[in-house]
């Protein structure tokens, strides 16, 4: 197939979303990984020379290539799946993979980094080459010899272990079902018991299927009335995997794959020259040492605990005198929460629904986005995979600043969920010494308009475009010319959520909700009333929410540090929930063994992540809380400062520089626990 012709290959301007088929993808990624190596093989030939400039200009020029074609057959394959496609995706999958693997851990080109002279670079270079070096050596670069192949078997068996222990959860919990009669099912909504007895009619039984999958669990644990049956899935649920579930399904058990993984992340870190797992997945976080992290979690979980008991104590007292729970079990907590939050807050989201069209909701969205970072986002047109999809531009004066793609309903072929994605990264190009601007995918899951109405969103959808959007402008917004540090790119795991959950702030602020509402019939603006109960209903049980994360992310971090992989991890979990939790567990429950984000999923000794980027955001949210003006919007001049401390600066310097720079001091839990309502 000639060059040309391909879409994949052409890297003119935007990519050819319209024109890009399955029978592209091996062609162009063989053209591309060919490039690719011949690009690896050149700047790492013995006479060339070591020199930022000299290797970005061929191989940096090569893998962004690469990087980008595959991250449109990537996209695809998440937006427009097809056999084809994914066929095509899974084929090519695993030598992109492991040419990225390979790259990471070359010695000859780490041996050229290291010969670079820092003196010679600019800032943002200097950040990007230390970046570098560093990612070398926790790939294990530096090792040599049975190191070295011991740490590449480690690095293979750790990746067979996990996606074992993925299959088993995924497994255990496809394997249970119960059969439920009409007199158990008192309570549950009827969209789920009708579901169930669908699923039951298909198999040819009589009652009403329920697993343990969540819209079949929880409802049942939120609404129905029947104990027993809220007990039978309970007990089910906390013990999905492990060696407490029942008969047959004991043959999923993790427990096993646990220890092993534990052990090997142990052995790793030995080899890299750390004493722990937990202190080489701090290498490039922005928290110091698991000692910072162990004080953070530990302090915040000191100052939650009142608030998480006085949450008990209103369960309890609401379970007695309304409804006949003297005595209430595990499997009773979530129906009795859900009954005391009828109680208090009565609200539907169906009616809040009515009020948040999905064009208000972007027009106010960008009208924030405008008035606060001194921008003007316009319609563009670019190639799209789907006729939904919208794309813009958004320019500062008469300069282009970046585009992005919007793709907002949910529809068949497409992954469920939200995210933001790079098309392409802001870039001083090093072979044309052309600026390349920034473009960014933010794709959505909504419900389409009916009957020729715009289409409702929930508040969670407004909270989740805003999220998503977030992101997007920490990748369209930054000045970084150097690739790698530009945008989100080289941001910490945990400072990387700050400027998404920065921007969802907004959505629960009268101000901005007043203008970005109009009932979809009458045209009505949010009323008030209902706007106080959305906001007490938001921090319901904030304490108990925040001691359960805090109890995850303490003993995944001390399970990485202070634990001994030889022995048993369940004392550790049940000395963690004895010293942090207010609910304790039955003895047979085994969350651990379905704690995928930590076990299958990038967050080892990282789980804390979530809160801490939490803190960041609600503090540097404050800033803006502190310099509004007096009819409540956000002052422009607090944005400006934002905008330059942190969005510009994307990962051209460590998290807490930028963030010291905005705020003009460290950190603190104080506005977390404010707007959580544990102040």
């Amino acid at each position: 197939m000639h060059g040309m012709s391909n879409p994949l290959l052409d890297f003119t301007d935007l990519p050819l979303f319209d024109r890009i088929r399955p029978e592209h993808v091996a062609p162009a990624i063989d053209t591309l990984l060919a490039e690719a190596d011949r690009a690896l093989g050149e700047v790492t030939a013995p006479d060339y020379p070591a020199q930022w400039e000299a290797i970005a200009r061929v191989l940096d020029v090569a893998t962004e290539r690469l990087g980008r074609a595959w991250g449109a057959v990537n996209h695809l394959n998440a937006v427009a799946d097809t056999p084809e496609l994914r066929a095509a995706y899974n084929e090519a999958l695993p030598r992109v993979t492991e040419f990225w693997t390979r790259l990471g851990a070359d010695e000859r080109l780490y041996a050229k980094y290291k010969a670079i002279d820092p003196a010679g670079l600019n800032a943002e270079q200097r950040q990007a080459h230390r970046n570098a070096v560093r990612n070398f050596v926790l790939s294990g670069a530096e090792l040599t010899g049975d190191a070295r192949e011991r740490f590449a078997a480690i690095q293979e068996r750790q990746a067979e272990l996990s996606q074992k222990f993925s299959e088993n959860a995924l497994d255990a919990t496809d394997a249970f079902a119960y059969y439920a009669s009409a007199d158990e099912l008192d309570g549950v909504p009827e969209d789920v018991v009708h579901a169930a007895h669908a699923a039951a009619q298909a198999e040819g039984k009589d009652g009403h299927k329920l697993t343990l999958k969540l819209p079949s669990y929880l409802p049942v644990m939120q609404f129905g009335r029947h104990r027993p049956l809220r007990e039978t899935l309970y007990r089910a649920y906390v013990t999905r995997a492990s060696d407490q579930a029942e008969g047959d399904l004991k043959r999923f058990d993790n427990s096993a794959l646990i220890r092993e993984i534990l052990a090997l992340r142990k052995e790793e870190a030995q080899l890299l020259g750390y004493p722990n797992f937990g202190e080489v997945s701090l290498v490039p976080k922005m928290a110091e040492s698991p000692a910072e992290v162990v004080g953070f979690l530990r302090d915040l979980a000191r100052r939650a605990r009142p608030f998480a008991k006085k949450d008990v104590a209103d369960l309890r007292t609401f379970a007695a005198e309304h409804l006949d729970l003297d005595d209430p079990q595990p499997w009773d907590w979530p129906f009795i929460g859900e009954r005391l939050k009828e109680a208090r807050y009565a609200f539907s989201e169906q009616e809040v629904k009515q009020y948040f069209t999905a064009p208000k909701v972007l027009a106010g969205l960008f009208k924030i986005v405008e008035t606060l970072f001194g921008v003007v986002i316009r319609r563009d047109s670019a190639p799209v995979w789907h006729p939904a999809v919208e794309f813009y531009r958004i320019e500062r004066g008469a300069q282009l600043v970046g585009q992005f793609y919007l793709d907002q309903p949910a529809r068949p072929g497409k992954r469920g969920g939200a995210w933001m994605d790079d098309v392409r990264a802001r870039w001083l190009r090093p072979d044309t010494g052309a600026l390349q601007t920034p473009v960014a995918h933010l794709v959505c899951n909504f419900a389409s308009g009916v009957g020729g109405k715009p289409p409702l969103l929930t508040h969670d959808d407004v909270t989740t475009l805003f999220h998503e959007f977030g992101h997007g402008l920490h990748h369209m917004l930054t000045q970084v010319n150097e690739h790698d540090v530009s945008g989100i790119s080289g941001v910490e795991w945990d400072a990387v959520e700050l400027p998404s959950q920065f921007m969802e702030n907004f959505c629960w602020e009268w101000d901005v909700l007043r203008h970005m509402t109009a009932h979809v019939d009458t045209g009505e603006p949010l009323p008030r009333a209902l706007y106080d109960k959305m906001i007490a209903a938001k921090n319901y049980q904030a304490g108990l929410g925040t001691l359960r994360q805090i109890e995850f992310a303490l003993f995944d971090m001390l399970l990485h540090t202070e634990h001994d992989p030889a022995q048993d991890f369940l004392p550790l979990l049940d000395a963690v929930r004895a010293e942090v939790a207010v609910l304790q567990p039955p003895p047979f429950s085994r969350t651990a063994h379905t704690f995928s984000h930590i076990f299958a999923g990038g967050y080892a000794a990282g789980y804390y992540s979530y809160k801490w980027a939490e803190v960041l955001s609600a503090d540097a949210y404050a800033a803006f809380e502190e310099t509004a003006q007096p009819d409540g919007t956000p002052d422009p001049e607090t944005g400006r400062r934002y905008r330059e401390a942190i969005l510009e600066a994307g990962g051209s310097r460590p998290a807490i520089e930028s963030f010291k720079a905005f705020r003009g001091r460290a950190p603190s839990l104080d506005a977390l626990l404010r707007h959580q309502g544990m102040a």
